[in-house]
């Protein structure tokens, strides 16, 4: 563990908060016209996967908490679990969909991704901030309908569905940003 100053605050950052292993959801930077700054927070625990509130100090340290990170394959899920195989030593992890979190709607069989690991059990994923899926169903364009800007649903290939522009095909490749769940551009093949 090291320490580090809530300056250094990052979303996703795991820190050590009560004596237990919390990820840093949000966090907010606050200098109010009175009084002290503060930074607002909302911390994830990594044993219940309750989120809560917490305010600390501006500069007040904070113990940092070091988890590894290992290339793993994504093989299925099942319910609400999801397996994954560690590519180094084949051995298989099981995720709950709470630990994976919004990120269950990009993943793809048998891609590869980085999860993070503590004591042996998967505390979180690094999914990259652009994934290219293609289009499984979205309607045809209708000629002089081509209003700048104009959107349409698609659903990718995971089953997902985003706003697309009107000239995306059924087929097509798309870019998608993960954090806003939104498209990028097109893909060429």
């Amino acid at each position: 563990m090291s320490r580090i100053t809530t300056a250094e605050f990052r979303k996703g950052m795991f820190v050590d908060f009560k004596n237990e292993p919390h990820q840093i959801v949000e966090f907010q930077h606050v200098n109010p016209g009175k009084g002290s700054a503060f930074v607002r927070t909302r911390l994830k625990s990594l044993k219940t996967g309750r989120v809560q509130e917490f305010t600390y100090k501006a500069g007040e340290g904070v113990d940092e908490i070091e988890i590894a990170t290992r290339e793993m394959q994504y093989l299925y899920h099942e319910g609400e679990s999801y397996s994954f195989m560690d590519n180094t030593s084949y051995e298989q992890f099981s995720v709950r969909e709470t630990v994976l979190g919004e990120y269950i709607n990009y993943l793809k069989e048998n891609e590869t991704y980085q999860l993070m690991v503590m004591d042996e059990v998967v505390v979180g994923i690094r999914f990259p901030k652009k994934v290219r899926l293609q289009v499984t169903e979205t309607d045809e364009a209708v000629k002089g309908n081509t209003i700048s800007g104009a959107t349409k649903p698609a659903t990718l290939e995971t089953g997902v569905s985003v706003q697309v522009p009107l000239f995306i095909k059924t087929g097509d490749t798309v870019g998608i940003d993960t954090e806003t769940d939104s498209y990028v551009e097109r893909v060429s093949s």
